[in-house]
């Protein structure tokens, strides 16, 4: 079987993917597995042996709500790559009028998708030759497995994911160099995030790394991206203790650091899943989005959010005026560090299950 993942980005998105390539590769050894990702994702997946063929594109223009005929003469010059490629099945994972543009153009006869009320782009369903159904309440990553047991007929689990990252020497030293200059006890935060209204307050990142230290011993490292200056600098002035270190890892190098942390915090965003992927325990601080559907699939994982507001269903803005669903105090956050903390203490002290 040739099969084509359609999965482009943003790096949560592809990292709520891999438990499919890890299933699909081992349930179908011998199939020959393309990937189709944005360029400004695709470095997660560079280097993976479980993907034969990975295509990148730049979609930027393959946007909804254009003329579809305009569309699909962008896609045709965006995506030539798919083209030294045949396949037999294409899945996809994304929802939008632009992968499922993808799917129709890389020349597959088997085309699959959710159904339509699953679809962030309900029109797209057009282009898929056969639909999948799932619970409208399930969180993505077993969404994304029920798709693909459903269109390849093959057995998905219900936990236990792997999410396969393939990381270098070049990234183990990376994470090395840090943990080097930070100690073995360290809390990584993560104050960035792909919308405003998924960030908790840069100066209360501060405060939390200031207790980390002092109440629990642990040396905080906050790591931001090339576009996180600010928000790097508003938390480093708002910290006291001048114990946080500050750091700019690659993805790759964020998950090898990830590996050995004692705990993170963070969004609904790239790092957090990244970290999750890793298995380091996490505290989440979910606003606009759900922690059911975007978040960690661990019951020893935290969830930090406001229950007690009204204005969370369904909200998803990228933009507020009331933002108060991110509102909350350092205590709260530090608490369930502590619980997080305790869980992965007793969980480290049971015996191994032998299989």
């Amino acid at each position: 079987m040739r099969l084509l993942i359609v999965k482009l980005g943003s790096i949560g998105d592809i990292v709520h993917t891999l438990p499919v390539l890890a299933v699909v590769r081992k349930a179908l050894p011998g199939a020959e597995i393309s990937w189709v990702v944005e360029e400004k994702s695709a470095e997660i997946l560079r280097g993976n042996r479980l993907i034969d063929n990975l295509i990148e594109v730049d979609t930027q223009r393959l946007r909804g709500g254009r003329v579809v005929e305009n569309m699909l003469l962008d896609a045709g010059k965006q995506i030539r790559g798919l083209r030294t490629f045949t396949f037999d099945v294409a899945i996809d994972f994304q929802g939008l009028w632009k992968s499922a543009l993808i799917g129709k153009l890389s020349g597959s006869t088997r085309r699959w998708g959710f159904a339509r009320e699953a679809l962030r782009e309900p029109a797209c369903r057009i282009l898929f030759t056969d639909t999948v159904q799932t619970p409208k309440e399930i969180n993505v990553i077993r969404k994304n497995l029920a798709l693909a047991a459903g269109a390849l007929g093959i057995d998905v689990p219900d936990d236990k994911f792997e999410f396969p990252i393939a990381t270098a020497d070049e990234h183990a030293t990376e994470a090395a160099e840090i943990i080097e200059h930070a100690g073995s006890e360290f809390a990584i935060l993560n104050p960035g995030g792909g919308w405003v209204t998924k960030l908790w307050h840069a100066e209360k990142f501060g405060g939390l790394a200031d207790a980390l230290w002092e109440e629990k011993g642990l040396r905080p490292i906050v790591v931001t991206g090339p576009k996180d200056q600010d928000l790097a600098e508003k938390v480093r002035a708002s910290s006291r203790s001048e114990k946080t270190i500050f750091a700019e890892p690659s993805l790759k190098g964020l998950h090898e650091l990830a590996k050995r942390a004692r705990i993170f915090v963070g969004g609904d965003t790239g790092p957090t899943h990244i970290a999750l992927a890793a298995g380091a325990p996490v505290v989440g601080l979910f606003g606009p989005t759900e922690w059911w559907r975007n978040g960690s699939t661990n019951p020893d994982d935290i969830c930090v959010e406001r229950n007690d507001i009204d204005c969370r269903v369904d909200c998803h803005r990228r933009t507020c005026s009331k933002w108060i669903c991110m509102d909350s105090d350092v205590g709260v956050v530090l608490a369930a560090v502590s619980e997080s903390i305790r869980k992965a203490e007793i969980r480290s002290q049971e015996p191994a299950v032998r299989s």
